[in-house]
């Protein structure tokens, strides 16, 4: 007979089971706290008063009456509380309230998922329909059928759409929106953190292009922007809108109970320090918990790692729970299948949900009980939101980070005080970023012409509407630029990845039915899309059988094997241009524009739950190049007397490997977001260099903050270093590609003397 246990006594398995317990490093139960609150406001009307108090809502918190009273000053916010603290509230209110007193007022609502838009949509109709008011609110993406679209753009009081909709079908259209545009009252720009790097850069052009657009029309809207905690909120605000703003900070939401577990997998090697693979911990809590029926989110940090745990916990629990209970969730999935785990979570019938971060934002996916995470997800900000998803309706919940060996997680886990008492990082975009910006103006050329004297956002564009009238890509007349080309520019510009060009997945299993299953972008397709690679989606496995490079398409076929693919990227660097530099005696740090060649060499097969490596293979791909920014520190020869070039060698790729990890803590970007190349003679100086470039064109501004940040950022390296309890170094420290026994000495003689140089210097 079948026994559903509840969580507290699943809690007490996990703290008090050896197998369990010894793992756990820290502890950490942050306490329930009551709600701070401020009364309705006395000019809310009667109808939308009436359909709060039947949601239960008779009082606002704190931060939502902040928010109404901004507003309805005309100033712009921006609120930072933490997740299910209520946030949607602060741009619902003054924007309903707004359109029952004027009916012609209209509001955009920008999301960065699909996904968080429909779940919006969901809630706003329901107190529009309690308010029993025409209020027309509708959802504008691509999943949008034909014959609705006319509708949305001519009735829609509140649209709401992704940025990637408004830059390609919105606002190149601007004359099909004019009702939109003469109307517009308020912009809302939700998990405004979720705006950093390329996305946010591009998001910034499009925003400057919005705002054009807007005075074209003769509008003025107020931006609402609302984000989850990180150190920068209110620059982020401003610099993403080009708009002054009002910080609110004085959260007022209850909190529930939340216990807050940092778990280290067993070492299974003590030489080498090599722990038991998170993954397959990941997999004994998960089963833990969902045997018992507790729902819960598993959050793994790449594609491939979701369908390898998804495999794992669906064949674990089917007998129990049947096929249908655990499902992974993640970019690359088609709409309505995203929708229907979204539904399946609300209702109770999906107890498992193994994700990327596609779920870390604010879907409302019920009452998950426990969150468990493979791996530091890379930020702290991104930690908190993914813990977020748990306990959402102030009950009990239980947090597990499970750490890998890689650098970065090993030093989280073993320094608890430094993730709760840490500020979150810094977010940073580089709206200028002349690859982007060009990118931008050509859209906004095309949109409405520019005329002598306008600005985009703060910028002088002259010279760049020179340069692209000299292109031919505009054409002057008078004191007026306009498009004279005959193609539609927003189409080939993608905001979300460094390539501009997506690979479509096609499914040729059945050669009656070849379908699209899902798409990838070019940079990530060279090393999970090329021939025989095992391409993992919603657990099912598929090999990859031909990759067009030319026609963007890779073709697949299901398989059932026993293992996945990883393959190796050979990376080419040279400095093209250095914009900055400081050395002290034997240390140069530079910053400035490099070249990068990257090519997909070699893959290997990897076996499910022995993670050996059982054969591999050659990858035959064209080269992808790369003009980007990057920095680098490099050491004098002086320094390095008596010490073999193998060691200093070996000494390079172990520091770059531990600099690779501790870089985006720092920067507050994703670890692919940032490369490293160490060299043991650069080109541009012949001296051993260790390069850290951003991975996309003209770069955003991460590589700039590391040049800012590197006595810092090597200070850390020496401390990961110095505490790992491996001989001669290990995954949690300077790698597995390092293998004489001298190499952990030799990484922290470099570390410590790149480190003293830069002191020295400052």
């Amino acid at each position: 007979m079948y026994f559903r246990k509840n969580i507290q006594e699943v809690i007490d398995i996990v703290k008090y089971k050896p197998e369990y317990s010894k793992n756990i490093v820290h502890w950490h139960t942050i306490d329930a706290s009551p709600a701070k609150t401020a009364e309705l406001p006395a000019s809310i009307d009667i109808r939308l008063r009436v359909a709060l108090q039947k949601r239960g809502i008779h009082q606002l918190y704190t931060h939502q009456r902040s928010a109404y009273e901004i507003t309805r000053d005309a100033k712009n916010f921006v609120a930072v509380t933490p997740t299910a603290s209520g946030k949607t509230l602060c741009y619902n209110l003054p924007v309903l309230q707004t359109i029952v007193e004027n009916p012609q007022a209209r509001a955009l609502y920008l999301f960065p998922t699909k996904a968080l838009a429909q779940d919006q949509k969901s809630e706003l109709n329901e107190i529009i329909e309690e308010m029993g008011v025409t209020i027309n609110s509708y959802t504008y993406d691509g999943d949008t059928p034909a014959n609705i679209r006319q509708k949305v753009r001519k009735a829609g009081h509140i649209v709401i759409t992704n940025p990637d909709m408004l830059h390609s079908a919105v606002l190149p259209h601007h004359t099909k929106w004019v009702s939109l545009f003469e109307n517009l009252k308020y912009i809302v720009i939700d998990e405004l953190h979720t705006y950093r790097g390329v996305f946010g850069s591009h998001v910034a052009n499009v925003i400057r292009r919005l705002k054009r657009i807007c005075e074209f029309y003769g509008s003025s809207p107020v931006f609402m922007c609302t984000s989850a905690t990180i150190a920068n909120p209110k620059e982020l605000a401003e610099e993403l809108t080009s708009t002054k703003m009002e910080l609110i900070d004085n959260n007022g939401a209850p909190t529930g109970k939340k216990h807050f577990v940092f778990y280290n997998p067993p070492i299974v090697n003590k030489p080498l320090n090599i722990r038991r693979s998170a993954t397959l911990e990941v997999r004994k809590l998960a089963s833990e918990f969902l045997t018992n029926k507790i729902q819960t989110i598993v959050f793994a940090r790449s594609r491939v790692r979701v369908e390898i745990i998804l495999t794992y916990l669906q064949e674990l629990v089917k007998h129990k729970l049947g096929p249908k209970a655990i499902r992974g969730y993640r970019g690359g999935y088609l709409p309505k299948q995203r929708r229907e785990i979204e539904h399946g979570l609300r209702n109770g019938d999906i107890y498992g949900v193994i994700s990327t971060n596609a779920l870390e934002l604010g879907v409302d996916i019920g009452q998950l009980q426990v969150c468990i995470m493979t791996g530091y997800p890379g930020t702290i900000a991104s930690a908190w939101q993914q813990a977020g998803r748990a306990g959402r309706r102030q009950g009990e919940a239980v947090i597990f980070m499970v750490a890998s060996s890689n650098p970065l997680d090993q030093y989280m886990i073993q320094n608890p005080d430094y993730f709760f008492s840490r500020n979150p990082e810094t977010a940073r975009i580089n709206s200028n970023n002349l690859v982007i910006l060009i990118d931008h103006i050509k859209c906004a050329a095309y949109e409405l012409p520019f005329k002598a004297g306008d600005t985009f956002g703060e910028l002088e564009l002259e010279d760049i509407l020179e340069f692209l009238t000299e292109e031919r890509i505009l054409h002057q007349n008078g004191d007026k630029w306009y498009w004279m080309n005959d193609s539609f520019p927003a189409h080939n510009i993608s905001l979300r990845s460094a390539s501009q060009e997506n690979v479509v997945i096609i499914d040729q299993t059945d050669i009656a039915s070849v379908k699209v299953i899902g798409e990838m972008d070019r940079f990530s397709a060279l090393t999970l899309l090329h021939e025989e690679a095992i391409y993992l989606h919603q657990g099912v496995q598929y090999q990859v059988e031909k990759l067009d490079w030319e026609e963007k398409k890779a073709f697949v076929r299901e398989v059932d094997v026993d293992y996945f693919t990883d393959a190796n990227l050979a990376v080419q660097l040279k400095v093209l241009e250095v914009d900055k530099e400081r050395s002290k005696g034997s240390i140069e740090i530079g910053y400035g524009d490099v070249s990068v060649q990257a090519m997909a060499t070699i893959f290997k097969k990897i076996k499910f739950e022995t993670h050996e490596n059982i054969g591999s293979g050659p990858i035959h791909l064209p080269e992808e190049e790369l003009h980007t920014s990057s920095a680098w520190i490099s050491l004098n020869k002086n320094e390095l007397e008596g010490i073999s070039e193998k060691s200093i060698e070996e000494g390079l790729i172990g520091v770059a490997n531990v600099l690779k990890h501790v870089a985006p803590l720092l920067t507050m970007c994703d670890p692919s977001d940032l490369h490293v190349v160490p060299q043991v003679k650069a080109a541009h100086n012949e001296l051993p260099t260790i390069f850290l470039y951003d991975r996309y064109p003209g770069g955003v501004g991460l590589s700039e903050k590391v040049y800012e940040v590197m006595e810092k950022l090597l200070a850390e390296s020496e401390e990961i270093i110095k505490k790992c309890a491996c001989e001669s170094g290990c995954p949690s420290c300077i790698g597995t590609d390092v293998l004489h026994e001298q190499a952990k000495v030799d990484a922290l003689t470099l570390v410590s003397k790149l480190k003293q140089g830069v002191t020295l210097k400052n």
